[in-house]
């Protein structure tokens, strides 16, 4: 029984596989044609059913790819290997009750880039944006699950010290401080990362705030053409460390800053 609401009841495993032996042709296709013969991943993870199993309940990233079978509803299931530097990659057809029922195709990868190739279509569940829930405001990308706001916010959390402002108090100081801190902002900053992205980030003080020492942080990404800023992420802090790795680049004078009027 693979979907009883669609009326996929099949009376043996040859009449299923015969059902579906298009699709699978074409999925095999596919993965034959992009990997590469070095990807030797297999050859070093033991008992590959095993992470199947553990992929579909725990994966790291479930897309919905509309395209490829528009009659099918296919999703892909993504999970990193502990311990290996490389992925488990499980194309399912997944149920009216959401549940994976049939696997079209599965396979272990170290080639990240044949990875890209199966995150496609709408990415649907993404365990990172679960770690990072508590610090997503409306209205900024964080709260769209944003790959660049969620990235930054990670890497955020991770040098953050272990007296800062507790993370049940990140939504309630956002309403507090947010808007006040991008429209009247002490300091301005803008700088470029690694893949050329601008970021324009607004840092306030709050001295009369009852969190001791608070400032509040506001990261933007500016559009090069309109210099136009969307916002990424906010959080507050009270570690004068944290706030100083945030004054990078160029410091910017309020009037030069042209803002979104929502993200």
């Amino acid at each position: 029984m693979i979907d009883l609401e669609a009326g996929l009841v099949f009376r043996s495993e040859a009449e299923l596989l015969k059902h579906f032996q298009p699709q699978i042709d074409k999925l095999e296709a596919e993965f034959e044609r992009l990997k590469k013969p070095k990807d030797r991943l297999e050859e070093k993870v033991a008992e590959i059913e095993d992470h199947l199993e553990l992929t579909l309940d725990e994966p790291t990233e479930i897309w919905h790819d509309r395209h490829t079978f528009p009659e099918v509803p296919l999703f892909i299931f993504l999970r990193q290997i502990e311990g290996h530097a490389g992925f488990h990659v499980a194309v399912c057809y997944v149920n009216q009750q959401d549940e994976p029922t049939f696997v079209f195709l599965h396979f272990v990868t170290e080639d990240l880039q044949l990875v890209e190739n199966y995150r496609r279509g709408e990415l649907v569940y993404d365990r990172a944006f679960e770690e990072v829930e508590f610090g997503a405001i409306e209205g900024d990308a964080l709260s769209e699950g944003d790959p660049l706001a969620i990235g930054m916010f990670v890497s955020m959390l991770k040098v953050r010290g272990d007296k800062d402002i507790v993370q049940d108090e990140f939504k309630k100081l956002g309403t507090d401080c947010r808007e006040d801190t991008i429209e009247n902002g002490d300091e301005i900053w803008r700088s470029t990362d690694l893949n050329g992205n601008q970021i324009v980030t607004f840092i306030k003080a709050f001295p009369d705030h009852e969190v001791t020492e608070l400032q509040y942080i506001a990261v933007t990404q500016e559009d090069p053409t309109s210099q136009v800023h969307s916002l990424l992420f906010s959080f507050p802090t009270n570690d004068p460390s944290l706030v100083d790795r945030y004054r990078r680049g160029e410091n910017l004078q309020a009037e030069e800053v042209v803002q979104e009027s929502s993200h």
